[in-house]
């Protein structure tokens, strides 16, 4: 309500009348003045008193709140984007704070937050600090002061030991012909490569976790491509190093975005995207159960929920598993009888599907798992799967998450193709990774256990807390086939009869073939455990190592880079 007050009244009089009637009516009381003083003031029913000064500032922090002009919300409606604050709404339960919201606000052209949100924001009772690229906004893209935001974000969130989530909408660097300062803000010391550099520094300090809603290219892609884990929505984002246009100027190539560098590609080929899911709720949804088997820094204990059942029955899992090695079965079936219901959380799963890589948790408690699929090329460890493997070992290490390893592999597949897709480049990351790393481990072999893939399955050598070995179990320097052919070559050619042939190979492959019994006894393996109890094995296995300590290494760093 505005009131006016007629007649001479010093200040103090004017206050308490306008106090009184606020009260008295309930409401907030504008006094309306004739501009010959400065009293002007709005009062609430409390008698709390809200000056002009304070009105304009949370005035203009309302308008700030509104994003970009209005053709930046027709942009966004007509590309099927969620407005920056809703898609904050959707991930945060609350947001604790913002810095930095007048960032350009006072510029010429009007860029409010200079198109980059950034805050602090809970998840679960979690703090977790954010930045949101602001699409209604020069379409996000990327100017200094919202540079410096970025910055100043990520540094303060390792010294709050916080976990980043970067919700990424950015064409890229803002460019502005003639304005020297705007555009050079990606090579300075404290603009662009500095928050690149900040995201390789904090890299395993505290998890940094990207969703892509749009297409971002040249520099402006290396920001979700150095995060943790990446998250990309389906139909709307994309990365490249270079734009179609910029790509058919100077290869000649005629692609668009999409097939450039859409999710698909990123998900299937380059192994670049953790998840893709198809919209910008499911994104949300996964951003908040990503979080959930990660702690708030490498320091921190992870995160714990009440333990529940396995999806399945554990008592079934013998019979998932068949008697020919060369038969197939879905490894799926396997962790649905060792993990809580519901638990699986499986990253890259288009990628490289020979290998599984997913999150879970056993009597509540995170792990990461790293399995062979049979069901997919026999579960041989492919130069792109090594990579996938190794990739994500390093990120368990990295925050304290305890590893299983289900092994059922053949060991690396062999052929000119591989070899020259690095198989023995790629090949020794997972081993390294698996070497070096230092969270309690877990090795079960479940069938198969052929030549190096047992290495980079963490084999009984490569210092597992545990190996562990099911009746099923075959731990040989190669399979039966090979090691026959091998040794017996000449023999078998020998052979006219193919009846005779068949069954001198047969016989031979049976006499190969190791007692998994026998090589209990040698202590080959720690345990050889009934199938039925595996989830028991693991439970109280990993409790047992729950306070597993790290050793230090006398070195800088090791020289394989991953």
């Amino acid at each position: 309500m505005k009131v006016q007050i007629d007649g001479e009244y010093d200040e103090e009089t004017v206050r308490a009348i306008v106090t009184a009637l606020s009260h008295h009516l309930g409401e907030s009381v504008t006094l309306e003045t004739d501009g010959s003083d400065d009293i002007g003031a709005s009062f609430t029913d409390e008698g709390v008193i809200l000056t002009d000064r304070e009105e304009r500032i949370r005035a203009d922090l309302e308008d700030i709140a509104t994003g970009g002009p209005e053709r930046g919300h027709e942009k966004i409606e007509q590309l099927d984007k969620e407005f920056v604050r809703d898609r904050i709404d959707m991930v945060f339960d609350d947001v604790q704070y913002e810095d930095g919201s007048f960032a350009g606000y006072a510029n010429d052209d009007r860029t409010p937050a200079d198109g980059m949100i950034t805050g602090v924001g809970t998840i679960d009772g979690r703090d977790v600090f954010f930045t949101a690229n602001d699409y209604t906004v020069k379409a996000g893209s990327l100017g200094q002061q919202g540079i410096e935001k970025a910055i100043r974000l990520s540094e303060r969130a390792v010294t709050a030991r916080a976990p980043i989530v970067r919700l990424i909408d950015s064409t890229g660097a803002r460019l502005s012909p003639g304005d020297r300062k705007e555009s050079s803000s990606h090579a300075g010391r404290y603009t662009g490569g500095k928050s690149f550099f900040n995201q390789c520094i904090h890299s395993g300090q505290v998890p940094q976790i990207g969703v892509l809603y749009g297409p971002n290219i040249a520099g402006s892609a290396y920001t979700p491509i150095f995060c943790d884990f990446l998250i990309m929505v389906e139909e709307i984002s994309g990365m490249a190093i270079a734009s179609p246009r910029i790509v058919e100027e100077v290869t000649g190539e005629d692609i668009d975005m999409q097939q450039l560098g859409g999710p698909d590609v990123h998900a299937t080929h380059s192994g670049s995207a953790d998840l893709v899911v198809p919209d910008e709720e499911t994104a949300a949804t996964k951003v908040r159960d990503l979080l959930s088997y990660l702690p708030q820094d490498y320091q921190s204990p992870l995160p714990e929920r009440p333990g529940t059942a396995p999806r399945r029955n554990p008592e079934g899992l013998d019979a998932v598993i068949p008697e020919n090695p060369n038969e197939a079965y879905d490894v799926h079936d396997v962790l649905e009888r060792i993990v809580d219901e519901g638990s699986l959380f499986e990253l890259k799963p288009r990628f490289a599907p020979e290998l599984v890589t997913s999150f879970g948790r056993i009597d509540g408690r995170p792990v990461g798992i790293v399995a062979n699929q049979p069901n997919h090329v026999s579960g041989a460890i492919f130069p792109d799967s090594a990579e996938k493997a190794s990739d994500f070992i390093w990120k368990c290490d990295a925050f304290g998450i305890p590893l299983i390893y289900l092994c059922d592999t053949p060991g690396f597949m062999v052929g000119s193709q591989v070899e020259r897709q690095g198989v023995l480049q790629k090949g020794r990351k997972f081993i390294y990774a698996t070497s070096n790393a230092q969270v309690p481990k877990f090795c079960v072999i479940t069938r198969k256990a052929y030549g190096a893939g047992i290495y980079a399955m963490c084999g009984p050598s490569f210092e597992p807390d545990s190996t562990l070995a099911l009746p099923s179990a075959e731990l040989a320097v190669m399979g039966p086939d090979a090691a026959v052919r091998a040794m017996f070559s000449d023999q078998i050619d020998e052979i006219d009869d193919p009846a005779e042939r068949e069954a001198f190979v047969e016989e031979t492959k049976d006499l190969y073939r190791k007692d998994i019994r026998k090589q209990a006894s040698s202590m080959q393996v720690d345990e050889l455990a009934a199938a039925s109890d595996l989830r028991r094995q693991l439970e109280r296995r990993i409790d047992a190592y729950r306070n597993k300590r790290r050793i230090e290494r006398d070195r800088h760093h090791g020289t394989v880079l991953f």
